[in-house]
């Protein structure tokens, strides 16, 4: 069977189905419509503090970027409902975590119960930007795999 009969056929096959379905031809046997990938970015504004909102859906987590400027370097620690999960893309970030004071750097990643008294910013020298995961009703961004010790077999 040559070329031609096998697409004469196929659209005498899908012809009859459009109409019973209601949908034009074209809808069909059309290119996929490609949906563009990039996300909005719509930067907000808090006190001196960058934030991008990088997720797409309105469920939990939500994933953000933010740029927090060098003048943001005194703590005052809060708490509320939630896990946050902290990754450090550059700068040098200031952890205040309970009793923690901690410095992290670029590739670095905190994980907390934000119900623990807390507060992150710069550590004063220069502009820090991370990515967070935020859960307000305590998900966690990630579960940790647990193995079971298995003797080697000879």
């Amino acid at each position: 069977m040559s070329t031609a009969a096998i697409q004469a056929s196929g659209i005498r096959v899908t012809l009859p189905i459009a109409a019973a379905m209601g949908v034009p031809l074209d809808e069909i046997v059309a290119a996929p419509r490609i949906v563009d990938p990039r996300m909005p970015q719509k930067a907000q504004r808090s006190g001196g503090r960058v934030i991008v909102p990088l997720s797409r859906n309105q469920g939990e987590p939500k994933a953000y970027k933010l740029t927090i400027p060098a003048s943001e370097s005194a703590p005052a620690t809060r708490t509320h409902p939630g896990y946050e999960w902290l990754y450090v893309l550059s700068g040098r970030l200031r952890l205040i975590l309970g009793d923690y004071d901690l410095t992290l750097g670029p590739g670095e990643v905190a994980e907390f119960d934000t119900q623990q008294p807390h507060w992150f910013g710069s550590t004063g020298k220069g502009d820090v930007e991370i990515l967070s995961l935020f859960g307000g009703r305590g998900e966690r961004a990630h579960l940790r795999a647990r193995t079971t010790h298995r003797p080697r077999q000879g």
